[in-house]
């Protein structure tokens, strides 16, 4: 027997903006909504998720976990404005200039990343 993820959690102070940020992102959809917080996901349920949970206080470290994501039906070039577009925004966590990702920040900087091969390149 093994474990499986049921959901990844981000903390945000502005849980809202940083649930709608991924659901463009991702293209997911809200699944739940309660007062601790915002699940969401791709339409099937069996399908990990994210819950998006309120905090007090602001991010002020390097996360721990990120998410790597890859571009899927267009060039990378193209999903990175798309990104941009959406709120994402450039940071530099001492990745070297010759990297093949690149690094970006949600809403409220929680870091992830763009992978330099789309899905259909690989």
């Amino acid at each position: 027997m093994t474990s499986r993820i049921a959901a990844l959690s981000i903390d945000a102070v502005d849980p809202r903006t940083v649930a709608d940020f991924w659901c463009r992102v991702l293209g997911w959809q809200v699944r739940d909504e309660e007062e601790g917080g915002i699940e969401i996901g791709p339409p099937d349920p069996a399908q990990p998720g994210i819950d998006v949970l309120p905090v007090p206080e602001r991010k002020t470290l390097k996360n721990r976990l990120h998410l790597d994501l890859r571009a899927d039906g267009s060039a990378t070039e193209q999903e990175l404005r798309r990104l941009l577009e959406l709120g994402a925004v450039r940071v530099d966590v001492g990745q070297s200039a010759d990297v093949p990702w690149t690094v970006l920040a949600d809403p409220e900087g929680n870091e992830f990343c763009l992978l330099g091969t789309a899905a259909q390149d690989l």
